[in-house]
């Protein structure tokens, strides 16, 4: 795709089956939002590549970097869920215009960005998913049997954040991350501890009613 057709489809509009009218979106290297990068919303790279490996094909750190280059710039974002999960992969992998991509999935009903849409009601799926970015994205949580997993990967434009969730029964667990730093108090019951892999796959315990900092690698 040159330049030149570049900025011709974005002046006119970004979604693929009105720019090519008659013509069939099929036959041009164009995509109207994420497809096959949403594999990279959806799993963590160590499960992409156990996946991949399961189902006989090679998958590794370069080859997925390809991937997300060649749709980077192929990719015209129809959907406003389509900068958000742009925003999510960038952000894990420390690309320089994630914060772009995120920014324009929480200003999309804003500024209304597919035109004419946002009086139809907000996008409950792209404004939960920016929520989504900060505490899965930026801070790396996700629930395991093991443990309460916690892999941040910072996103310098979001230096810090604060949240609260619920986990084993505990309600109003809060997370707060800062540069270097990770915060989690438990309120106060009866339940047992909430157990926690840090990065490296350090295990650590926080009982109901305590608060507990972490240092995380590279501080």
């Amino acid at each position: 795709m040159t330049t030149a057709w570049r900025w011709e489809y974005r002046r006119y509009d970004p979604r693929t089956e009105r720019l090519v009218e008659s013509d069939t979106p099929n036959r041009y290297r164009a995509s109207k939002q994420a497809d096959t990068l949403m594999l990279g919303h959806l799993f963590r790279p160590a499960e992409l590549a156990s996946l991949f490996t399961r189902l006989g094909y090679p998958f590794d750190d370069g080859l997925w970097r390809r991937t997300v280059d060649h749709y980077l710039r192929r990719t015209c974002h129809g959907s406003t869920l389509s900068s958000l999960v742009h925003g999510w992969i960038l952000a894990r992998q420390q690309g320089p215009d994630a914060w772009r991509h995120c920014q324009e999935a929480l200003l999309s009903d804003i500024t209304d960005a597919q035109g004419g849409t946002t009086g139809e009601g907000i996008h409950l799926g792209a404004m939960s998913g920016t929520l989504c970015l900060v505490e899965r994205g930026i801070v790396g949580l996700e629930p395991h049997g093991d443990g309460l997993r916690i892999d941040p990967v910072p996103l310098s434009q979001v230096p810090g954040s604060s949240f609260s969730i619920s986990y084993l029964g505990h309600r109003d667990i809060r997370i707060r991350f800062r540069p270097g730093r990770l915060g989690i108090s438990v309120p106060s019951s009866l339940l047992g501890p909430v157990p926690l892999v840090l990065p490296g796959g350090r295990h650590e315990r926080v009982s109901a009613g305590q608060e507990r900092w972490f240092r995380l690698p590279g501080s």
